[in-house]
């Protein structure tokens, strides 16, 4: 496109030539859409988790959570990462959890620079959306803080994050870095991923999955119980998990055990 200033100039009337971005330039691009990314998920997920929240506490005298409550607080994170992730993919990748950002640079999905930059850029961003969360809804933000409960152990709950992550990285590493015709799909396999563990987790141990998002409920709150490090731990270790897994069966090629998979046309052979 041509603009008014241009008059004069040698590329009147002619495109102005392409320059691509420094390797740096990127990251900062890349760093500023996962901020932005990371932010406006983890805003939305803990709004839509104080909600759920504060009605079921006034409800109950316990201040217990019904299973109406857990579908709703599993609904409100895994959409919220579902319509991000498609948003932010083509920008940042969507990543918004240190915990995938490891399991990609461990499989070398992302460069280790990238990844380095991206995770105190999650963290902050959750800072920033507990922090506006916290300023804006007349309701503690405590609520939405990740605890664990149901008589749920400081091991027991290590050990479910661990394999609730687990899950999440996998899928993240099958659908969305192993490129097919459904790789478009991704970001819906991946908030379902999210679903799925929050509605087994979240009145167990809140369903974090993420040391982002119980790190920035945690400072708004001013309220870190004394198991806090389960839900970087416990993430970190099931990213781990993950990974080695999908070494494994890339190591072997998968692709081979059962072929076909993404033919087009019933008589195209496998690829």
């Amino acid at each position: 496109m041509v603009s008014k200033n241009d008059k004069g100039s040698p590329w009147r009337g002619k495109p102005k030539p392409f320059h691509p971005l420094s390797p740096m330039e990127t990251h900062l691009v890349a760093a500023v859409g996962e901020f932005v990314g990371t932010f406006l998920f983890l805003y939305f997920a803990y709004a839509g988790n104080l909600m759920a929240a504060s009605l079921a506490s006034a409800k109950t005298l316990s201040g217990g959570m019904t299973s109406e409550t857990v579908v709703f607080i599993s609904l409100a994170y895994s959409f919220s990462l579902l319509v991000n992730v498609w948003a932010f993919y083509r920008i940042s990748g969507g990543l918004f959890n240190p915990a995938v950002t490891l399991g990609l640079c461990l499989s070398k999905q992302l460069p280790w620079v990238r990844g380095v930059i991206f995770i105190p850029v999650q963290l902050i961003a959750s800072l920033c959306a507990g922090g506006l969360v916290s300023a804006m809804f007349p309701v503690p933000i405590s609520l939405a803080n990740s605890i664990l409960g149901g008589g749920t152990s400081t091991a027991q709950g290590l050990f479910m994050e661990m394999f609730f992550t687990a899950l999440l990285v996998f899928v993240v590493l099958m659908l969305a870095m192993e490129k097919s015709k459904d790789t478009f799909l991704a970001p819906i396999g991946i908030g379902l991923a999210l679903f799925v563990a929050m509605i087994a987790g979240t009145g167990y141990t809140g369903g974090s999955l993420n040391p982002a998002r119980s790190l920035g409920c945690a400072v708004a709150a001013r309220s870190f119980p004394g198991y806090h490090w389960i839900y970087w731990l416990g993430p970190f270790l099931g990213s781990l998990l993950a990974t080695g897994f999908y070494g494994l069966v890339k190591y072997f090629h998968y692709e081979e055990a059962n072929p076909g998979q993404d033919a087009t046309h019933p008589d195209e052979p496998p690829v």
